[in-house]
């Protein structure tokens, strides 16, 4: 199994940023991706933002140009540092891994942490 722990939510003016983190641990032999997303209320679950073993990732046009994701794998973490927020930003952000935990490849969900934009 794989334990997410995450971090660095909070409240933002527009304009501001934040930086998210994202610990992975547990028996994991190997993580194929991570990544992000959100869920604003009453609206699905989105795409933010993944990044693979190959280093490739994969960004929501709505965050292009203000998100950027980076790893320690080493840690097994990953965060997510948000520029230029605005309103629209406001969810609760997921962390994800796709790893081996062992031996079966399965996807994981951190338990959310919450991203407000407001003057």
């Amino acid at each position: 199994q794989v334990q997410l722990v995450e971090s660095g939510g909070g409240l933002v003016q527009p304009g501001g940023s934040l930086r998210l983190s994202c610990a992975a641990s547990g028996t994991i032999f190997g993580i194929v991706a991570m990544g992000w997303y959100r869920q604003a209320p009453g609206k699905q679950r989105d795409l933010v933002v993944t990044l693979d073993i190959d280093g490739r990732t994969n960004y929501a046009d709505s965050v292009k140009g203000r998100f950027t994701i980076t790893r320690d794998s080493a840690k097994n973490t990953v965060f997510l540092q948000m520029n230029s927020l605005n309103p629209e930003d406001t969810a609760l952000y997921y962390c994800y891994v796709r790893a081996r935990a062992p031996i079966i490849l399965g996807d994981y969900w951190g338990q959310g942490t919450q991203v407000t934009v407001s003057p």
